[in-house]
């Protein structure tokens, strides 16, 4: 599958989970959802995939998560808040920097729209 046709199927599949389940729910919540919805659609998923910090050469583990890897190639920020702000943007675009992947998905699912919620990162 092309970097698009995945972004296309977690969008479905988020697009489905909101319409289904609507905003105002956990993130966590979500999460678990979305996790399942991309399973349904034979998707490779990993879900709070730890992400390794080099600094001066050294790797620590300092407790940062991707919520999800889609195909190991698509990072997948959940949030359920008020509005996104550029802080969400910065921490998708700083997950895909240590990760060495391409491409984030940021979807906010605390919308009255789901296509509201949706930002794609390239960094």
């Amino acid at each position: 599958m092309t970097d698009n046709e995945i972004t296309h199927a977690i969008i479905g599949a988020a697009i489905e989970v909101h319409e289904y389940l609507g905003p105002g729910l956990l993130e966590s919540a979500y999460e678990e959802c979305l996790f399942h919805e991309l399973l349904l659609r034979n998707l490779r998923i990993e879900r709070q995939k730890p992400i390794t910090v080099v600094y001066k050469e050294t790797k620590l583990e300092c407790g940062y998560r991707i919520d999800l890897l889609v195909e190991d190639k698509i990072v997948v920020e959940l949030k359920s808040v008020e509005g996104l702000a550029p802080i969400h943007d910065a921490i998708v675009l700083t997950y895909l920097r240590l990760s060495g992947h391409k491409l984030g998905l940021l979807i906010n699912f605390n919308v009255a729209t789901l296509k509201e919620g949706i930002r794609r990162l390239i960094l």
